[in-house]
């Protein structure tokens, strides 16, 4: 074995029979099964038929434990399996979200919620795909949102918006953070908040209404709202008014699985550059012999390379079970540069064949700009950083 070989199975062979096994069922999606959704209207491109294949095989299972019908495997597993679907040239933001958001009900869910929908859940009868955070007047400032729960006998009764909120018209359950007491009565503006597992299914038409939202980026995101949406009180998770720490242990689990998105993301668009490169002659030469091509290829993959050991850092210690919020937020803020990177670099080597949609690279251009502002924007990392890691002060 040579020295390359032995890096390189580092780099990338942990797991790799799941590897090998999402990585064929992904060769049934090519290029043109994503690019032919994304001529669907909004209502019609979602992927349904990757997302069975993926939930049939067991994949989307992967991090509820066994004992619900899952396979029970630590997060960095997840994150390969996410990584390898993106590094395959699919994408899982059609169904990521279930790997993380169940993650709340068994934490923080009560034994009769667990019975009642992990092994559903597992098994692909209920699809949890959607989290009910942003709104358009809050954005990132979550603890200011507007969404009003209010208990009334067994019920509770929600009223207002959310936005971003991807997956919802093709999901059974909604993760829902909501305000239970007013922001005017709590001491700390992070109380005063509570966390709802809503099924929306007995919800849609019975007040709450969804509208798809025409984005850039094929994630199938909708606008809620809420109008007098009676719910049952035992959809309440946990306490009431504690909602705000349940969504933030879910985040950190949120941060390292985009990771693997990233990561993929790098690792396709760095292939797809560097073959691209080597058969593409003019002037005489391949055109990956210029170090203005080259060299930026070279340089986004050594940032990919060293964010990719971050990310297995924070799944390390994730699984552990220790602290890991500022590695899972590091994690997400160095893949995501350097998907970015990778992908510039790969857009600049195709020229302009990069613009024709049958070379499925401004597809994925545009998947990676979205690291750089979702599920938290760059500058809401850094100062996460600075507060919380360097000890400056609040920049916000």
């Amino acid at each position: 074995m040579t020295d390359q070989t032995a890096i390189m199975e580092l780099d990338e062979n942990d797991y790799p029979e799941i590897r090998d096994a999402v990585a064929k069922i992904c060769e049934g999606f090519p290029g043109q099964y994503w690019r032919d959704l994304e001529d669907q209207p909004v209502e019609g491109s979602y992927p349904t038929e990757f997302v069975t294949a993926l939930t049939e095989s067991g994949y989307l299972a992967a991090l509820i434990p066994e004992e619900y019908g899952g396979a029970g495997l630590p997060i960095r597993a997840g994150a390969v399996i996410l990584e390898t679907i993106h590094a395959s040239g699919s994408s899982a933001g059609a169904c990521h979200a279930q790997m993380y958001t169940m993650g709340t009900v068994l934490r923080h869910g009560s034994p009769a919620q667990k019975e009642k929908y992990l092994p559903k859940i597992a098994s692909g009868e209920l699809r949890l795909q959607a989290f009910g955070v942003t709104e358009p007047t809050t954005g990132s400032d979550t603890t200011q949102l507007k969404t009003r729960a209010e208990r009334d006998g067994d019920e509770y009764v929600i009223n207002g918006q959310k936005v971003w909120t991807s997956r919802a018209l093709h999901s059974d359950l909604m993760l829902l953070l909501a305000r239970t007491t007013s922001a005017d009565e709590v001491k700390r503006r992070s109380d005063g908040l509570s966390t709802f597992l809503v099924d929306m299914r007995a919800a849609r038409g019975n007040g709450m209404d969804i509208q798809p939202i025409d984005a850039m980026i094929n994630h199938n995101t909708t606008e809620i709202f809420f109008d007098n949406l009676r719910i049952p009180a035992d959809s309440l998770i946990g306490e009431e008014g504690k909602g705000f720490r349940y969504i933030l242990d879910g985040m950190n689990a949120e941060r390292i699985l985009i990771s693997g998105e990233a990561v993929g993301d790098a690792r396709y668009l760095t292939k797809r550059a560097v073959d691209y490169s080597n058969e593409r002659v003019v002037f005489g030469h391949p055109i990956g012999k210029n170090q203005g091509i080259q060299f930026p290829i070279a340089k986004a993959y050594a940032e990919m390379q060293a964010a990719d050991l971050m990310a297995r850092k924070a799944a390390a210690l994730f699984d552990a079970g220790r602290d890991c919020g500022a590695e899972a937020n590091m994690a997400k803020h160095l893949t995501g540069e350097a998907a970015w990177a990778c992908a510039e670099a790969a857009f600049s080597t195709f020229g302009g064949f990069a613009f024709a949609r049958e070379y499925d690279i401004e597809r994925k251009w545009r998947e990676t700009r979205i690291l750089r502002t979702a599920p938290i924007s760059t500058n809401m990392i850094l100062g996460y950083i600075g507060q919380h890691i360097l000890g400056m002060p609040r920049s916000y």
